[in-house]
């Protein structure tokens, strides 16, 4: 065989092959992304056995910081006065359980395998843990001086985004 059709031979052999791994990768993202889908279906559905305010009418962001972060829930309507009582009710109820390591209503929305959440519950008495009024809803800021408890806020607030999808961004 002369060396010119062992190159053609050599070539039509990687392309296939990078058909066939693309074809692979676009397969396996498109199952990733229908399994996200349905989890997130699944963590709206029990979201709204634990939120008293509506999903579809507010939103979460998680901002990261070097200490912590922050999580906001907002109303879309800052002029909707029930949902900005029920995030405010709500995000108050969650800073006090937080504050005493409770953290059982991620767990029950997210599952107790979420990110984050073990070493939150653990080093509670280390992050200091403030909710503050917003116009449109409510904040809950937290802070510490523990590198691996700010890595932890960071992988809980990642998996909210994640696990939240559309009701949720980072800020």
């Amino acid at each position: 065989m002369k060396p010119k059709d062992r190159r053609a031979q050599g070539l039509i052999a990687a392309l296939a092959l990078i058909v066939v791994a693309a074809t692979a990768y676009v397969l396996v993202s498109r199952d990733e992304q229908q399994a996200l889908a349905v989890r997130q279906a699944e963590i709206a559905a029990r979201s709204r056995q634990v939120m008293p305010f509506d999903l579809e009418r507010t939103t979460h962001r998680f901002a990261k910081s070097a200490t912590g972060g922050m999580q906001t829930v907002t109303s879309d309507d800052p002029a909707d006065a029930e949902q900005v009582t029920l995030i405010r009710e709500h995000l108050t109820e969650e800073a006090a359980g937080f504050g005493s390591g409770d953290y059982g209503d991620p767990a029950s929305i997210h599952g107790g395998e979420m990110p984050g959440l073990r070493d939150l519950e653990q080093g509670h008495s280390r992050i200091d843990i403030r909710y503050t009024d917003l116009p449109a809803g409510a904040r809950i800021t937290y802070a510490t001086t523990d590198a691996s408890l700010v890595e932890a806020l960071h992988a809980w607030f990642d998996a909210q985004v994640t696990d939240h999808g559309q009701h949720a961004e980072h800020g």
